[in-house]
């Protein structure tokens, strides 16, 4: 029988030294037999690849790890199209792993993954648990946000939340495996016949919410989406942006996220729908605010957020005007 092959595919923009710390745990999972693991890391233009490169030379990787640069930061869905690209070039693995540089892979994560989606053909996308840097636990995967979903996070109220519950995009997960909606592309192992049936990223994401889109794709299609916690990973968050830090107090987002937002509502749905899914958020979001004014809560609300969640609405023309008509997503 022929060894299973796994492309991990790593995009770095200015995380030279956390790509090469995830390099060397990749290292380590390169002893499992009967797989073949082999890396393809993407610079996205952001001068990483002379370090990463002399370290895959010091270090003895170059074997199954090599660095390509980009031609642009076109962002996270492109860095990855690019690293898919790449690695065909060496033959079209069994299974792909996108994995960010600000990840250290506990024993067996790979693995782990791979024998879940080798017990079912129907799973076509699987995630495990993360650990935070001072290895506690973050066990969370994802529904896929909605009109409800929204309505429940801006309201926060315990009755609201009781009622919505269904609908929380975050959830709370255990150590038994789940399906769910979609699970974080900090790492996320994917069936190659999804990227052959629905095509890669939607590369008009730049950063947020194309993983959700690609998850959103693949279960349209007919394959399952996987919670497996028995693949453990240590995912520093927020480290090329600043935007998820777990630990930090809440920021205002880049333009991009609502931008990203927009586009997801737009395609998974339909315009109308991304308008009315602004003016619930908004209404929503404003009678959070009245109950925490009442109970002298203090504020937990990101900043700015209705200002720039109504400066990116398709509620305005100028915004329909660049509202997506079709996914720009390539086929390999």
């Amino acid at each position: 029988m022929t060894d299973i092959d796994v492309a991990v595919i790593v995009v770095t923009y200015r995380s030279a030294q956390l790509t090469i710390d995830c390099l060397r745990s990749i290292d380590a999972q390169r002893a499992i037999e009967g797989m073949r693991i082999r890396c393809v890391i993407v610079d996205n233009a952001s001068g990483d690849t002379p370090a990463i490169a002399r370290a895959i030379e010091a270090e003895g990787w170059a074997p199954w790890a090599r660095v390509v640069t980009a031609e642009r930061n076109g962002g996270f869905a492109y860095g990855n199209n690019v690293g898919v690209r790449a690695v065909y070039e060496h033959g079209r693995p069994d299974y792909l792993h996108l994995l960010n540089p600000d990840t250290v892979l506990r024993s067996g994560a790979i693995e782990a993954l791979v024998r879940f989606l080798e017990a079912d053909p129907r799973v076509g996308v699987a995630g495990g648990i993360f650990e935070n840097a001072d290895a506690s636990e973050w066990a969370i995967a994802f529904r896929f946000p909605s009109l409800l979903g929204e309505v429940e996070q801006g309201l926060q109220w315990g009755a609201a939340t009781r009622v919505l519950s269904r609908w929380q995009v975050p959830m709370h997960m255990g150590s038994t495996a789940q399906p769910v909606d979609w699970v974080s592309g900090a790492s996320m192992m994917v069936r190659r016949e999804v990227f052959d049936t629905v095509g890669g990223l939607d590369e008009g994401f730049f950063l947020y919410f194309e993983e959700t889109e690609f998850c959103f794709r693949a279960k349209a299609a007919g394959y399952t989406v996987w919670y497996a916690p028995q693949s453990r990973v240590m995912h520093i968050a927020g480290q090329s942006t600043k935007v998820t830090e777990r630990e930090a107090a809440p920021r205002r987002l880049p333009g991009y996220w609502f931008e990203s937002r927009r586009r997801y509502y737009a395609l998974t749905y339909n315009p109308g729908y991304a308008m009315l899914v602004d003016v619930a958020t908004v209404l929503a979001a404003w009678g959070g605010s009245l109950k925490r004014i009442v109970l002298l809560r203090p504020r937990t609300q990101v900043p700015h957020f209705l200002r720039d969640l109504a400066a990116h609405s398709l509620i305005w023309s100028r915004n329909r005007r660049s509202s997506p008509r079709g996914g720009v997503v390539p086929r390999f």
